[in-house]
C-alpha cells in the first residue's frame, strides 16, 4: 500500500504536511530537514524541486528556489541525496515540481527514480489532468506513484468532481487564487469555498494549502479538510534560524499549539 493511502487510512483529521525547498538553505540540508521533521511528528513532507520560474509561489519560496539553484541543487543530485532516506523515515514523502524539470529529466526516468528513492507522490501544478491521464498515468501507476491534483476557488463543481474521479491519494485544495505566502486569516469567500467542497463529500481526502502559517489557520482549515499543508512559514523559519532540530521541533509544536509557543 502507498504510504499516503496508509496515512489517510489511519488518520482522518488534523494531518500536518510541511513543504520545504530541496537544497535550501544549504545544498546538504535536504535529508537533515526530512529527518528532523519526521522526528518532530509531522504526518507528511512535501519536497520542492527548485525551478527558475516558480509561478505559483510567493516571494519566500521564490527566494528559496533561487538560493537552492545557486547552491547547485537539481533533480539528479536530489535523487542521489534521497537514496537512503527510507533507512531513517517512514512517513509519506511527496515531490513538488513544475513540468519543465520533470520533462527535462525524462518522465519514465523520473517515475523510476521516485520509486527507488521511496517517494510516494508528486504534485505538478502546471500539468493538466487530461495530459497526465493520456500520457503519463501508466508510468505513475507502474511505479506506485500518486499524482496529486489541485482544485482552487474558481474550480466549478463539475471540474472538482472530475478531478476527484481522476485522483488518488488526496486532493490539494488551494485556498486562494493568489500565490503562496504567509497570510493572516481567511476571507469569507475562502471559508465558503472550503464549506462547499466539504459538503460535496468527495471520495478522496483533502488537504488545504496556501496561507496556513499559524495555529489558528491550521485549526481553521482542519475544520473543512483532513488537514493542511504549511510551506512559506516553514521556509521563512529555515532562512531565519536554520535547520537545527530545536528550531524545527519548536515550529511544529507551535503549529500544533503544543506548549503554547508564540511566534513573532
Amino acid at each position: 500500500m502507498n504510504r499516503i493511502d496508509k496515512l489517510f487510512g489511519n488518520k482522518r483529521k488534523d494531518i500536518l504536511s510541511i513543504y520545504f525547498t530541496a537544497g535550501y538553505p544549504h545544498l546538504d540540508s535536504t535529508t537533515r530537514i526530512i529527518r528532523e521533521l519526521a522526528a518532530a511528528g509531522v504526518d507528511m513532507i512535501e519536497i520542492g524541486i527548485p525551478f527558475s520560474d516558480p509561478m505559483a509561489d510567493g516571494p519566500v519560496i521564490q527566494q528559496s528556489n533561487s538560493v537552492a539553484l545557486k547552491n547547485g541543487m537539481n533533480l539528479k543530485l536530489l535523487f542521489r541525496q534521497l537514496r537512503s532516506i527510507r533507512n531513517h523515515v517512514d512517513i509519506p514523502l511527496v515531490l513538488m515540481s513544475y513540468c519543465n524539470p520533470v520533462l527535462s529529466y525524462g518522465i519514465q526516468k523520473f517515475c523510476s527514480s521516485c520509486n527507488s528513492a521511496g517517494i510516494d507522490g508528486v504534485i505538478i501544478p502546471d500539468l493538466p489532468p487530461e495530459i497526465y491521464t493520456e500520457n503519463f498515468k501508466s508510468f505513475f501507476a507502474f511505479h506506485n506513484l500518486v499524482n496529486i491534483m489541485l482544485i482552487a476557488p474558481q474550480s466549478d463543481p463539475d471540474r472538482i468532481r472530475e478531478i476527484d474521479e481522476l485522483s488518488k491519494g488526496f486532493i490539494y485544495m488551494v485556498s486562494s487564487s493568489s500565490i503562496t505566502g504567509v497570510k493572516k486569516g481567511f476571507l469569507k469567500e475562502q471559508t465558503d469555498y472550503f464549506s462547499k467542497v466539504k459538503k460535496m463529500k468527495l471520495k478522496n481526502p483533502s488537504l488545504i494549502g496556501f496561507g496556513i502559517s499559524d495555529p489558528d489557520s491550521f485549526k481553521h482549515t482542519c475544520n473543512f479538510a483532513n488537514g493542511a499543508i504549511v510551506g512559506s512559514a516553514f521556509v521563512k523559519i529555515l532562512g531565519q534560524e536554520g535547520e537545527n532540530a530545536g528550531t524545527i521541533r519548536n515550529f511544529i509544536n507551535y503549529l500544533r499549539n503544543i506548549n503554547n509557543r508564540q511566534e513573532s
